[in-house]
């Protein structure tokens, strides 16, 4: 049988409204406030979490892993499509999520009567009510797996919880917390994987606690180690670019000091640059989600404990102070990282807008100079064509005078009686001044026509 959200609320009574039409997502964003409901857990309890890295995980491949469970071999596959969904078992119940990175597995059973009492440290994983062979074969990579016990006990078992913590725990050292409004429950673990790969957490509640209240208890432990691992995945990241960070640091610094004392080439610099913001920017684009998920997920880490609202026990550290002493500096890590690497691409940026400014100065000295030999060229064959123009009036006037010369010997020749030279000789004052004024109406059409 199952039970998943939004099919356990009560149906919506269909009737007359005088409001606009609703938006296409109206209905799924109302909903999304109850779309994955807090488990009701009676106690005693063994709750199980596995959460695993679903990375190339599909959920088809998951749908197929819920189908395997005890009587749930004809589970509708649309059920899936909310990424939450609620099994009911035999002996208890199987939540399924599916986030982002991770999807949860979430086990509720009754706590295996023989386990409260006997030897330190009783083994849990025998009186499972689903069989092991199926959690070995959740898809995914295990990110978490986490034992919650939840028993009920007296007040004074719930002030000092560290006498009974050594039935669960060993002699392990744990660290413990009163939560809950007036330290209403107690909560003991030791942060420590067991040699079957689970870690344990202790809760003791007086008898007659809600279930309700129980289960958001549970969920707010769970939830903050699964967000404390997930947060935790970008400090490898982090440190894995330390190298790289301190030579792309290094790099920049050598380009400026080389600009400040140009001792080598603009050219250069900006081949070395272009090299250094290349990897920078292959690594912001490969790890600035990375750093903004284990941003996101150390802020819920954090209110999840602030809603813990915890009092410690006398010689005993709380989870919160804990988990803050061995957070904070891997999260100061990973956010001093992300920095540096923005702050380098910053850098970078200044440093090429600096190095383009001094290629464009450079580039509009080069021009002036162009320019300036442009014009002295202009102005020498400015020059040499006046020079070229006063021959070509010359040889004008000496080719039109010669047709004239000619045409006053045949003149002569005709019986004319005149001289052809003196009469060419005086006429070649008057040709100068008409070739000369042709040429310059030829200037001024050009000139008006520009």
């Amino acid at each position: 049988m199952t039970s998943h959200y939004p099919a356990d609320l009560p149906p919506v009574t269909q009737t007359k409204t005088t409001l606009p039409p609703d938006s296409a997502e109206r209905r799924i964003l109302h909903d999304e406030v109850h779309a994955r409901p807090t488990a009701r857990i009676r106690l005693p309890a063994l709750v199980l979490q596995v959460a695993v890295l679903n990375e190339g995980v599909t959920l088809d491949c998951e749908f197929d892993h819920l189908r395997r469970l005890p009587g749930q071999h004809e589970l509708p596959r649309e059920q899936l499509a909310a990424n939450f969904l609620r099994l009911r078992l035999p002996g208890g119940t199987l939540k399924w999520e599916r986030h982002t990175e991770v999807t949860r597995y979430l086990l509720v059973q009754q706590l295996p009567g023989e386990s409260v009492h006997g030897a330190s440290d009783p083994e849990l994983l025998a009186a499972l009510i689903i069989e092991h062979e199926w959690l070995g074969r959740i898809p995914g990579r295990t990110l978490a797996a986490i034992e919650l016990v939840l028993l009920a006990g007296s007040p004074e078992e719930v002030a000092a919880p560290l006498e009974r913590a050594r039935h669960w725990f060993g002699d392990r050292t744990v660290v413990a917390s009163l939560v809950g409004r007036n330290g209403h429950s107690s909560v003991v673990t030791d942060f420590r994987l067991r040699a079957s790969g689970w870690e344990r957490m202790l809760v003791i509640a007086p008898p007659g606690t809600g279930e309700t209240r129980v289960g958001r208890l549970a969920a707010r432990l769970l939830e903050i180690e699964t967000y404390r691992l997930l947060a935790l995945r970008g400090l490898p990241v982090a440190k894995s670019l330390q190298p790289m960070l301190r030579e792309s640091e290094q790099a920049v610094a050598n380009i400026t000091s080389s600009m400040e004392n140009q001792d080598r080439s603009d050219a250069d610099l900006l081949e070395t640059l272009a090299a250094v913001a290349a990897r920078v920017e292959r690594a912001t684009a490969l790890h600035n989600y990375r750093f903004c998920a284990t941003e996101a997920y150390y802020a819920l880490v954090r209110a999840r404990i602030a809603e813990l609202r915890e009092q410690p026990f006398p010689g005993t550290q709380t989870l919160g102070e804990f988990l803050q002493r061995r957070l904070a500096p891997a999260m100061a890590t990973v956010d001093s990282a992300a920095t540096r690497l923005a702050s380098l691409s910053q850098r970078i940026e200044r440093a090429g807008a600096l190095l383009r400014t001094r290629v464009d100065i450079a580039r509009e000295a080069q021009n002036q100079q162009l320019l300036t030999k442009l014009a002295r060229g202009q102005q020498l064959q400015l020059r040499l064509q006046s020079t070229v123009e006063g021959l070509s009036i010359a040889a004008i006037s000496y080719y039109v005078v010669s047709l004239l010369l000619y045409a006053a010997k045949a003149a002569k020749a005709g019986g004319l009686p005149i001289q052809p030279e003196l009469a060419v000789g005086a006429t070649i004052p008057l040709v100068l001044w008409g070739v000369w004024r042709m040429t310059r109406r030829i200037h001024d059409r050009l000139y008006h026509q520009d």
